[in-house]
């Protein structure tokens, strides 16, 4: 009896008693903790429970129990972020896909792809549609409970379409796009309102709409406006009232006009953005995410048979205005975010956009901001993620080299934690 009550005893402290804490500690030779900033000399970073806890100058002792991670020739800094991700989908021009390809399949490839995104440094995307209902969802979900290895994830799960637009199905026999066809099209406001509150109940983070027409879809009607006026100030006034943000995908002047003044958060691509674009989007505080791999992604599969004829011909018709994006985003005063469109190309080369964003024009500096601590702010996590600093997510990679002194460094991550989890 003594015995069985001891042990009584014994688990009853146990239970009453707080759980050990998880601790890390970071040596790193440099650390950059803000793109604002400069890089320090030798220091620690101290990880708890997912959470940097400090960051102090030299190496610090390891507490006992802690687990120690010695990168004394590395520079660590904050996770990058990439603000346009497909993580269920790989590049293929083979339209027909979607019809031979069971939706389970595009579960593994999210799972694949999420691992290949964190390894290559980026510790959150934004990830802006999926063909198969959930799969962001439930990839958001097992990130974030550590059941598999990959970056934060915030996901637009679908992408709302006009009927037959880019993001619906097209190039089929009627009767196989009714079946392929997205469930979230819409024609009029209120519609459209109603695709917002169904995104929102299957648990989107923020909504996505094609404001335009796009380069891969099986449809050559041209890359201007496909929403009414109407219908996009639906979809904005009714995501802001559920608290969700809007970014739409945009290649036409007229289009993004029209999509940043309905108050949209987020130009994607940003082809053919003009001055009178570019004003609109100034004056209702509408940022670029530019997505110039995609480009690059989409010319170097050209004269290959991998696209139809509809779809070469768009993607000539754009190469010409990508390369001068940046350039023409700088001299209008347009803010530009990071972002890639990745699944255009391939995922883990995500980071080949920081070197394209410096050849329009921007400075390493600014480059690396725009993927870390403006990126942050685009999504609303400013006080969570983007920066080192006590009681910010424990987000951090590691690099040879200085990347406020070239950016390019930033291609070969050699150490990644996101929420304070190693992946290996």
């Amino acid at each position: 009896m003594r015995v069985f009550s001891g042990l009584m005893v014994a688990a009853a402290a146990l239970m009453a008693s707080p759980a050990l804490a998880d601790t890390t500690v970071i040596h790193a030779g440099s650390v950059i903790t803000d793109a604002a900033g400069q890089p320090s000399g030798p220091a620690t970073i101290t990880v708890t429970d997912g959470r940097i806890v400090s960051i102090e100058d030299g190496f610090q002792p390891t507490p006992e129990g802690a687990t120690m991670i010695h990168l004394p020739d590395h520079t660590v800094l904050p996770g990058l972020i990439d603000l346009h991700t497909h993580l269920s989908g790989d590049p293929s021009g083979e339209f027909w896909r979607a019809a031979t390809t069971p939706k389970e399949w595009n579960v593994l490839v999210a799972a694949k792809n999420a691992r290949i995104t964190a390894l290559a440094g980026f510790t959150t995307v934004r990830d802006l549609g999926s063909r198969t209902d959930q799969v962001t969802q439930m990839l958001r979900r097992a990130t974030a409970e550590g059941m598999l290895p990959g970056p934060r994830v915030v996901t637009s799960a679908r992408t709302i379409a006009i009927v037959g637009g880019h993001g619906d199905t097209n190039g089929f026999v009627e009767h196989v796009n009714d079946v392929l066809g997205s469930d979230y099209t819409c024609t009029g406001p209120v519609e459209c309102a109603e695709m917002v509150r169904k995104a929102s109940k299957y648990g989107a983070d923020l909504i996505k709409i094609t404001a335009t027409g796009g380069v891969l879809s099986q449809q050559g009607r041209g890359l201007e406006a496909h929403f009414s006026d109407a219908e996009m100030k639906s979809i904005v006034d009714t995501a802001r009232s559920l608290g969700l943000k809007v970014a739409a995908h945009a290649h036409g002047a007229r289009g993004m006009e029209a999509a940043a003044r309905a108050g949209v958060d987020t130009i994607e691509h940003g082809t053919y953005i003009d001055e009178a674009a570019a004003k609109a989007m100034r004056e209702n505080g509408t940022v670029l995410v530019p997505t110039l791999m995609a480009f690059q992604g989409i010319k170097d599969r050209l004269g290959q048979g991998i696209y139809t004829p509809v779809v070469e011909d768009k993607v000539r018709a754009v190469g010409p205005y990508a390369e001068s994006i940046i350039e023409r985003a700088r001299k209008w005063g347009v803010k530009i975010a990071f972002g890639t469109d990745a699944g255009v190309f391939d995922h883990g080369k995500n980071a080949g956009e920081l070197a394209l964003m410096r050849k329009g024009g921007m400075s390493d500096r600014e480059v690396l901001a725009s993927a870390t601590s403006f990126a942050a702010e685009v999504l609303g996590m400013e006080k969570e993620i983007g920066r080192l600093s006590p009681g910010f997510s424990a987000d951090i990679i590691a690099v040879k080299g200085n990347p406020l002194a070239d950016v390019s460094v930033l291609e070969n991550v050699d150490w990644v934690m996101v929420r304070g989890r190693v992946i290996e």
